[in-house]
């Protein structure tokens, strides 16, 4: 401490080298601002965006195993029944309330719009493209689930209208499944209804494909 002549303030100067080394370094409470401060929190960000695609990627799996179980068991079952019930009476499953038999349908599922193949046809192309978009910010587990039953029924159809008879675009999608009263469809069809309850179902609770949540209206 050191008094100054002809006045009775006092200033404090270091004393100790404890002192002298905390007046050179600075303010106290002054945090370090180098690399090594600044390494975790990147690092921390970089496994969170690691961590992220990795659930991504496991929910396109999801996707993509639904939608190709849906497609092979649709494919499978509509070449099954082309080669042994076409043509051929009815299969009762039980009694005339449901039954087995072959219709060539030019329309959409349930036999709707049999004038619009063409129409229908460009349809699926496009619901499979929005899926593949929507896909691309995919995050949620039963959404993913969802968005395969519409891509696998969806893929499964576009395959009639590309490959059977009259022609590319044209073709008819066979259907089998007769309920009485009802419609003639097929396991695609089935799996694209299962598909939109789901969406639907995911919707009214708020839920995103991303991941994120919603507030419905009340």
């Amino acid at each position: 401490m050191i008094t100054t002549p002809g006045s009775p303030q006092t200033q404090d100067e270091p004393t100790g080298p404890v002192e002298a080394a905390s007046a050179a370094a600075g303010p106290t409470g002054a945090e370090s601002t180098g690399p090594a401060a600044v390494e975790a929190p990147e690092s921390a960000g970089a496994s969170a965006v690691e961590g992220g695609q990795a659930a991504r990627r496991r929910r396109l799996g999801v996707l993509f195993s639904v939608a190709l179980l849906a497609y092979l068991i649709d494919l499978g079952s509509k070449l099954l029944v082309v080669a042994k019930l076409e043509g051929r009476s009815p299969i009762r499953i039980i009694g005339d309330v449901m039954t087995l038999q072959v219709i060539r349908n030019p329309g959409a599922a349930f036999g709707m719009g049999q004038t619009l193949t063409i129409v229908f046809t460009l349809i699926a192309a496009a619901v499979i493209v929005v899926i593949w978009r929507i896909s691309r910010r995919l995050y949620s587990l039963p959404w993913a689930v969802a968005l395969g039953l519409l891509l696998g029924g969806a893929l499964g159809n576009l395959t009639d209208r590309l490959f059977r008879s009259p022609g590319v675009l044209r073709g008819h999608v066979v259907d089998f499944i007769s309920v009485q009263h009802f419609a003639v469809f097929n396991l695609a069809d089935s799996a694209i209804v299962c598909g939109g309850i789901l969406v639907v179902l995911l919707s009214f609770r708020g839920s995103n494909p991303d991941g994120s949540t919603h507030r419905t209206a009340a």
